[in-house]
């Protein structure tokens, strides 16, 4: 039974002396516990001879070498023929085989070779790394391999093991036996283990799962209860005792942590080893039990870390040390009791040690304000540094918002820094002062200035430190702390500040939201020059959403307004270039409008200054909107207008109908109108925009169809009064019957009744409504006769016609065109023809009768134009054939669908086919166009042709003048024949030739050939007026002024060169007249060239140089990022600025020059500059200050852990035996100048234990 004796402070130090270990003997462990140099730098291997032969010797390094080996792998799978998922031969390499296996590449990203063996088996080779290879190798037997499945039952308790730790080990056996596995749940009673995959992978997957479970038979679980207090005595000091149980055994012994309250150790493995392992635990157990006793001591609280030490390794030690365990009551005990448990001979000395840990570290603390914290650490920790280097075991911690500083470390070592710090305190507190301010949050921004500026310089000029609240604090508090005068004069400063911004204007300027993002610009581009403009004035647009018009400016009074006008300035230009203008064209002439690759509407956009849009090509709109300025737009909508007038014979009036009509005439949607355009040939009817007040309605289009739309809309206007309207429905392939061909059936209707029928269009959503207006009588009439004509439609019919099998082909051929044609015109008839082959020549009919009839008859005369047929050749020279066809074969297709013909042109002629002997009067057969259809359109249709033949002319042209109708490229001759339709052929040089040959159409040429001429006619004034701008004249001027004259990347000279129309050289560096400057254009224009330059002459003259010191650390503040700074100081001043290069003599030096009142007025400003940027240069400094003091600051509460190590002068690293120190050699003195000399220092030489030294 174990005896307690309770220990007190008092006592332990009346037996201390008793107790102490002999320090003799500690250095020489400490000694013995160094590593030689051998253990530490292993030889290299040598190789010696030996009885058995060479053989290298074994040594440390040798040992750990090992072989690399490389990432990728190859390996090859077998799938048997009967095994084979894809089993076509014929389609190896492609098909589903081939795409399963690019997804497999795709997924695993291993590499995959198929090949066929003799036995029709597949042999797949796959490369990549061994984790890609073996997810592929699963891949390729689930997918192209037929799969099996099968069966295992194993006890439920070892299905865990099979699965492993997160299913490491499933997925390891899936991947190796490529096959799936699917275990029951845990709440499932059932014990079988379903396996699917190919027979070898279920063979190899069961072999597995058995010996996994064979394996788990054999093993063994054992859980011993050992009270928590000897726990240590089983592990041992750094749990040597148990890994040696372990060792020994073989078994795994499981004890808990100190820091969990368990009693039970789990010992796991062999039966047999188990079952020794639980001997020699409850072996252990009952010694320590017989043989400890237990001592309680009373250590403080505070005290008890630094006997656990860093990690628990304090109390290890002292079990090494001493074989007694140390318990420590938990750390949420308020308990101070310290119990030691152990052999009663030991437990003396673990009370020395216990009590020499506790008492080795204190505590304490000075009264420091947290203001003063950082001026105690000092700037970069200056202050802080010395103490800690005097005193590096002693840890110093400041904590933010307390007025206190934490000390901690040896107590003799912590009482000095104390004193220490209590003197930086008292002093610091006798000459420093603080003070607050209230300043409204919203001008905490201004205060700072954009990049501190404003607050840097504050900082600076007063010696002190300003803190401002951050935005998400909404604190109205601002702090200075300094020197007491600092503070006060600071104080002073920042009120006022607060008081002139209190002062300032806002001002809302109205803008329309839709300007805004173009105001902003990309990035914000645009806004930001305005801002650099005008900095002190701060710009807030309103956010997006809140679809406000409210722009809000805030500054200084003048600069607000000056912004404000500025701004309205830009949005004017804005309104003006934002005008709309919608023109209607017809659609056909749109692409004339385009022109070649868009040609005459680039030329429209450019030469009027205005955006273009036309409409798709797919669309029916044939609105072309213009945006731009006012007067702009209205030229180009002449321009436009003139090019159709100029292609079609299109006439505009005005007919005045009373404004309170025109919406009953658009009609809905614009349906009404738009059926007034559409039966009018397409006019355009224009009514002014609803509200207007204006009478006057526009049509546009041809003459005749203008008049026509005209009587309409008077007449329909007259009738308004007594109109009415009504609706009827009808199928929408009924709707082309109902029209007629060419609108010949409504036609009808409305001539009979006086009605208007409205159908409805492609974009309208219900297709099948028809809109009748009119009188009430007309609309009654045409309702009722439209009701008859829809009803008999609905009375679907059958009916037979004989055709001619001969003529079945034509309405059959072209997948059914002409059938089709048929039934979109005859409301959806269906004519049925025999099978080929049958005979047959009944055809039949079914649909609505009027339809079925229509149809008949249409089918009757296209037999009857058949019957008529007769072929004409028409022989037209090869060589013009493609250009008969014109692009795409369009003139052609035209021809064709003009005459209703069909047209066969020859194959080409092959040049090296054999000829066969022919009549030389015969026309060639690839010259024979034959044509098929009714004789007089045959032969209307080869008058077409022929008219299609190109004609060949010739146009004199001076020889010099060739080259520029050519034009760069060729770009000039290609317009001419792209805008005229024909062939230009020019001479080549060497023939020296004046004609110019002009092939096409006989229509085209006389246009080509005016159009030749006068190109030919501007080509000639252009050469005329070159002579005159050869007019040359030169100017004298010092060559120092010519970089004045040339300006910034030639700004100024540029200038004079557009104004004047003149081109001005500079005399090149190597030129022997280096002032002279020659100016080249007309003779007026190059005189006042020169009247400009010598007046900039002459100025430059006037101007003086001066040079000003100022502090080179602000020189690049003043220049700003890419120059922008000094640019605009430039430009304000209209003066020069030369700062110092690097490494000028003096780089303080900055020379202004310009005229003498400007050149002052740029120096006081530049000196005002200087005073503003110097604080920029502290801000750094100021930076790196807050931040050394945050590397002493820890938040409020931290923890103390990092403090727990022990803090002291690295030894290094230190051998023994080492080479240096052989004989009497001492190891290397680093702060000797022989042992380290210095670079270019003479040195004795002297002996080295590595050799001679080789140079």
């Amino acid at each position: 039974m174990s005896s307690v004796a309770v220990l007190t402070q008092e006592s332990f130090n009346e037996h201390r002396s008793g107790l102490r270990p002999e320090k003799g003997g500690d250095a020489g462990e400490e000694e013995d516990a160094l590593p030689t140099y051998k253990d530490a730098f292993p030889p290299l291997p040598e190789k010696a001879a030996s009885p058995e032969g060479t053989q290298e010797t074994t040594n440390a390094w040798t040992s750990k070498i090992r072989p690399l080996k490389s990432s990728v792998i190859t390996q090859v799978f077998h799938v048997p023929l009967e095994e084979r998922k894809y089993k076509d031969l014929n389609q190896f390499g492609e098909g589903d085989q081939a795409k399963v296996c690019v997804d497999i590449m795709h997924k695993t990203g291993a590499h995959l070779e198929l090949s066929l063996a003799k036995d029709q088996g597949l042999s797949i080779m796959v490369s990549g790394k061994l984790d890609a290879v073996m997810k592929a190798r699963k891949e390729i037997v689930s997918r192209l391999q037929t799969q099996a499945s099968a069966t295992v039952a194993i006890p439920k308790e070892h299905h865990r093991f099979v699965i492993g730790k997160n299913g490491e080990k499933l997925q390891e056996l899936e991947l190796k036996t490529a096959t799936k596995i699917q275990i029951p749940r845990p709440d499932d009673t059932s014990n079988q283990i379903k396996i699917s995959g190919t027979k070898e992978g279920l063979e190899k997957a069961k072999h597995e799962i058995l010996l996994i479970s064979a394996e788990q038979d054999k093993r063994a679980v054992e859980r011993v209860n050992i009270d928590k207090v000897y726990h240590p005595f089983l592990t041992g000091a750094f749990n040597k005792l148990v890994g040696e149980m372990m060792q020994e055994t073989g078994a795994r012994i499981n004890v808990p942590p100190p820091s969990v309250n368990k009693t039970e150790i789990v010992i796991t493995g062999e039966k047999e080893q188990v079952a020794l392992a639980v001997t020699l635990i409850k072996k252990v157990y009952e010694e320590k039990k017989k043989s400890t006793t237990t001592i309680a001591v009373e250590v403080k609280k505070s005290q008890h870390k630094y006997v656990i030490g860093p990690k628990g390794n304090t109390l290890q030690e002292i079990l090494e040390k001493t074989g007694v365990s140390v318990e420590i009551p938990p750390s949420d005990s308020s308990s101070e009791t310290v119990i030691l448990r152990g052999e009663p001979d030991r437990l003396g000395q673990a009370l020395t040690e216990v009590y020499a840990k506790a008492n080795s570290y204190t505590i304490s603390s000075v009264s420091a304000p947290s203001w003063l914290h950082r001026f105690i650490i000092g700037k970069k920790g200056q202050n802080l540094a010395k103490i800690t280097q005097q005193m590096p075991k002693v840890h110093i911690e400041f904590t933010e918002g307390e007025d206190k500083i934490t000390l901690e470390g040896p107590t003799k070592d912590v009482q000095m820094v104390q004193g220490q710090i209590e003197i930086i305190v008292t002093d610091l507190v006798n000459r420093m002062d603080f003070t607050e301010i209230s300043v409204d949050p919203k001008f905490h921004r201004h205060l700072i200035g954009k990049g501190g500026v404003n607050i840097n310089r504050i900082k600076e000029l007063h010696k002190v430190t300003v803190r401002i609240p951050p935005d998400n604090e909404k604190s109205t508090v601002i702090r200075i702390e300094g020197d007491p005068q600092g503070v006060q004069e600071a104080k002073k400063e920042l009120l006022e500040l607060t008081t002139r911004m209190e002062n300032e204007r806002t001002k809302d300027l109205i803008i329309e939201q839709r300007f805004h993002r173009a105001i902003i610009g990309q990035k914000g581009e645009k806004i930001k020059e305005v801002r650099d403009k005008f900095p002190e004035v701060i710009i807030n647009f309103p956010d997006p959403a809140q679809k406000s018009d409210i722009v809000q400016l805030r500054g200084p009074r003048n600069e607000v307004e000056k912004c404000a006008k500025f701004m309205q300035k830009i949005v004017a230009e804005m309104v003006e270039n934002g005008f709309c203008l919608s023109v209607p064209i017809f659609k056909q002439f749109h692409r004339n409008i385009i022109g070649k690759g868009g040609s005459n509407i680039k030329k429209i956009r450019e030469e009027t200054s205005t955006k273009i849009d036309l409409p798709a090509e797919n669309s029916n709109s044939e609105m072309i909107v213009i945006t731009g300025k006012k007067a702009n737009c209205e030229v180009a909508r002449s321009r436009i207008l003139a090019i159709q007038k100029e292609l079609a014979n299109i006439t505009e009036i005005e007919v005045s109908i009373p404004s309170k009509l025109h919406n009953s005439l658009i009609g809905s949607k614009g349906r009404f109108v738009r059926s007034i355009m559409e039966e009018c040939g397409g006019v355009h009817i224009h009514f002014p925009t609803e509200g207007s007040g204006i009478d006057k309605v526009t049509i546009r289009g041809p003459a005749e169809e203008v008049e026509k739309a005209k009587q309409q809309l008077l007449a329909l206007a007259e009738e308004k009064v007594c109109r009415s309207t009504a609706e009827l429905r009808a199928k929408p392939e009924y709707h082309k019957f109902l029209i007629g061909k060419g609108g010949g059936n409504i036609r009808k209707v409305r001539d009979s009744t006086g009605a208007r029928i409205i159908f409805p269009t492609a974009e309208d959503k219900d297709q099948e409504l028809i809109t009748v207006v009119g009188t009430e009588e007309a609309v009654r009439d045409a309702q009722k006769e439209l009701e008859e004509l829809i009803k008999s439609l609905d009375n679907v019919v059958e009916d037979n016609m004989i055709v001619d099998p001969k003529h079945h082909r034509y309405f059959v051929a072209r997948r059914g065109q002409v059938l089709r044609d048929l039934a979109d015109e005859y409301g959806g008839v269906m004519v049925s023809f025999p099978r080929t082959g049958t005979q047959s020549d009944k055809v039949t009919l079914k649909g609505a009768k009027e339809c079925v009839e229509a149809a008949k008859k249409r089918m009757l005369e296209i037999v009857e134009d058949l019957d008529a047929q007769v072929i004409i050749e028409c022989v037209i020279t090869q060589k013009f054939h493609r250009s008969i066809m014109g692009p795409k074969g369009s003139r052609i297709q035209q021809i064709t669908r003009d005459h209703n013909v069909q047209i066969k042109f020859p194959e080409r002629e092959d040049p090296q086919g054999k000829r066969e002997p022919v009549d030389p009067n015969a026309p060639k057969k690839c010259d024979v166009i034959v044509i098929s259809g009714r004789k007089e359109r045959c032969e209307a249709a080869v008058e077409a042709l022929k008219a299609l033949v190109p004609v060949t002319i010739e146009v004199e042209v001076p020889f010099d003048l060739h080259r520029y109708i050519i034009g760069q490229k060729g770009s000039g001759i290609r317009k001419m024949m792209d805008e005229f339709e024909v062939n230009i052929q020019v001479p080549a040089p060497e023939q020296q030739s004046d004609k110019i040959s002009i092939t096409g159409l006989a229509n085209h040429l006389d246009r080509a050939k005016e159009g030749l001429l006068e190109r030919v006619k501007e080509l000639q004034a252009d050469q005329e007026d070159r002579a005159l701008r050869s007019f040359k004249l030169t100017i004298t001027v010092d060559p120092k002024y010519h970089p004045k004259i040339i300006g910034r990347k030639g700004a100024i000279i540029t200038t004079i060169r557009t104004e004047h129309d003149v081109n001005i050289q500079f005399p090149e560096k190597n030129d022997e007249n280096q002032d002279q400057i020659t100016i080249t254009g007309y003779e007026h224009k190059a005189i006042a060239a020169r009247d400009a330059i010598q007046a900039l002459v002459d100025e430059l003259e006037e101007m003086i140089s001066e040079d000003i010191t100022l502090d080179s650390r602000v020189h690049a503040r003043i220049i700003g990022a890419r120059g922008k700074g000094i640019r605009k100081i430039m430009d304000e001043f209209k003066v020069d600025l030369r700062f110092p290069q690097s490494g000028a003599a003096d780089p303080n030096l900055v020379t202004v020059t310009g005229r003498p009142e400007l050149v002052d007025e740029a120096i006081d400003h530049l000196l005002n500059l200087e005073e503003e940027y110097e604080v920029a240069v502290m801000f750094i400094a100021d930076a790196v200050e807050n931040e050394t003091k945050m590397a002493y600051t820890r938040p409020h509460g931290g923890s103390a852990a990092g403090m727990d190590e022990q803090r002291g002068p690295s030894k290094g690293f230190v051998v023994r035996e080492a080479p240096w120190t052989t004989g009497n050699e001492k190891a290397p003195d680093m702060s000797s100048s022989e042992d380290f000399p210095s670079f270019g220092a003479p040195v004795a030489t002297k002996s080295s234990p590595w050799g001679p030294k080789r140079f």
